[in-house]
This record gives structure tokens, C-alpha cells and sequence, in this order.
């Protein structure tokens, strides 16, 4: 019985592993997106019943692709420490709630979420988001320092460009969105001739603020998540390559089909060496 079970895991791993399972998973995955955009349009009763009826087959289908997944992992304990499974048994148990009732509003919210399992089956798309994720503790010190920037920015301009324009300058919190204005290059240049008609050298505050937040402030955001990222495709490669990410020594996976290799012939020798040697011991 345990052979069998044994045959069934290797089966179950091999169509996990086969990549046209995968590309019929993603397949799965956009036509469900597509059902989710053909419900928003006004189509009649019998083309809603067949995206119904589709609907509920790319349901089962992702219901038997997750069991797949979770059988052929040979350790399962640990299949729910990984937070992509996590997220794809949410999305495929959310997406089991009936359409209709009270909760109709989180089944179609979830189905909605059944286009971000794209993330989960794409290697590179998790490199992105898992360092999109290790970048925002970064980012927030870098986000902290900008809000110091714009507050003592906004008071400066309250104090100074108050009597010009109240709309635009009235208080701190007006002049940070004002200035967040700025920031993004939306009109910025009506905000500051508006400005330089009473004071002509205002345009040294713009161009400072302009300086700090779009130029050094933003690149250094852009350099954390291509940091963040870089470790992200080193870490992606080592597990590709069988090399260890602690930074220990490297093993290639060449080098480890070469040490199995070397490792079957040595077991052939002695296996052969032992034959040889039990022919020679039944004369006697």
C-alpha cells in the first residue's frame, strides 16, 4: 500500500512540476479574469447562464489544481508556511461561496482576486511583489524624511504665501497637498509665477523642493526596490542552481548530478566486486 501511494505522489508530482500544467493553470487564470470582465457588461440571460456554467468550471478546476499541489508536496506540514500557498487556498476556498445570498459581495470580491493567482504561478512576478515587500520598512524611513521635507516646507510657505493665495497656501495641510502638487508637476508653474508676481525669488523654494523630493528622495526609493530586487533574483537563482542563499559553500546542481553520478558508479563497482567475489566462494 505504501508503494502505491508512493507511485501515485511521483505521478502527482511529475503533472505539478509538467509545464503544461502550469501554462494551463495561467490559461485558467486569465480566462477567469475575462469571465469577471464580461459580467460587467449588459449581455443576455443566456450568455450570463454560460459564464455560470464557466465560472464554476474554472472553480473546480482550481479546487483540483490546489489539491494536486498540496498532495504532491512531500513535506505538507510545511505547505501552509508558505504565504503564496496561503493565498491561493483563500482565493480558492472564497471562490466556493455561493453567488447568491449575503455573501455574494466577498464571493465576487474574491473571484475578482482569482486574477492575482497569476502572481503565485509566475516566478518572476514574485520576485517583484516579495521585493516590493521587503522594501517597504525602507521605504517608510525614506517616506518619513519626505513628510519632514513637506511639513517644513508647507509651514514656509503658509507663513510667506498665505496673503497670496488662502486657497492654496491657508494652512500647513493645504499647503502639503498644494505642494504634493508640485511635487507630481501638475501646474506647478501657474502655483509659482502666482507667487513670484509678489515675490520674485520664490522660485528658489520651488526649485529646492523640487530638487529634494522628485529628484534625490524619489531615486532613492527606485534604488531600495532594485536593491530589495536584486536579492530577490540572486536568492531565485540560487534555489535554481542549488547553491546555498545563507552564503555558505556553493553547490551547483551540476556538480551534485556529478557527485550522484560518480556515487552510482562507485555502488556498481562494489556491487559487481560482490558477485565476483560470491562466484568464486561456491566451488569451494
Amino acid at each position: 500500500m505504501p508503494s502505491v501511494l508512493m507511485s501515485v505522489q511521483q505521478q502527482l508530482i511529475r503533472v505539478n512540476n509538467s509545464k503544461v500544467f502550469q501554462f494551463l493553470v495561467i490559461a485558467v487564470i486569465i480566462i477567469s479574469a475575462l469571465l469577471i470582465g464580461a459580467k460587467t457588461h449588459r449581455i443576455s440571460e443566456n450568455a450570463l447562464a454560460i459564464l455560470l456554467m464557466l465560472d464554476v468550471g474554472v472553480t473546480i478546476f482550481f479546487t483540483i489544481e490546489l489539491s494536486i499541489r498540496f498532495l504532491a508536496d512531500p513535506q505538507k506540514k510545511q505547505f501552509f508556511k508558505n504565504g503564496w500557498n496561503i493565498f491561493d487556498t483563500i482565493i480558492v476556498i472564497g471562490s466556493l461561496i455561493p453567488s447568491g445570498g449575503t455573501g455574494i459581495l466577498l464571493a465576487r470580491l474574491l473571484r475578482v482576486f482569482r486574477v492575482l493567482r497569476l502572481v503565485s504561478m509566475i516566478p518572476e512576478l514574485r520576485i517583484l511583489i516579495n521585493a516590493l515587500l521587503k522594501a517597504i520598512p525602507r521605504m517608510g524611513y525614506i517616506a518619513l524624511l519626505m513628510f519632514v521635507i513637506f511639513y517644513i516646507y508647507a509651514a514656509m510657505g503658509s507663513m510667506f504665501f498665505n496673503r497670496i493665495n488662502e486657497v492654496l497656501w491657508g494652512d500647513v495641510s493645504i499647503s502639503m497637498l498644494t505642494l504634493f502638487r508640485v511635487a507630481t508637476f501638475e501646474d506647478w508653474t501657474d502655483v509659482m509665477y502666482e507667487t513670484m508676481a509678489v515675490y520674485p525669488m520664490s522660485w528658489i523654494f520651488y526649485l529646492t523642493f523640487i530638487f529634494l523630493t522628485a529628484f534625490i528622495f524619489l531615486n532613492m526609493m527606485v534604488g531600495t526596490v532594485l536593491e530589495v530586487m536584486g536579492q530577490e533574483h540572486e536568492l531565485y537563482r540560487a534555489e535554481l542552481h542549488g547553491e546555498s542563499p545563507e552564503g555558505a559553500e556553493p553547490a551547483s546542481r551540476a556538480q551534485i548530478e556529478k557527485l550522484e553520478h560518480e556515487l552510482a558508479e562507485i555502488k556498481a563497482l562494489l556491487v559487481a566486486k560482490s558477485t565476483t567475489t560470491d562466484g568464486l566462494k561456491e566451488p569451494r
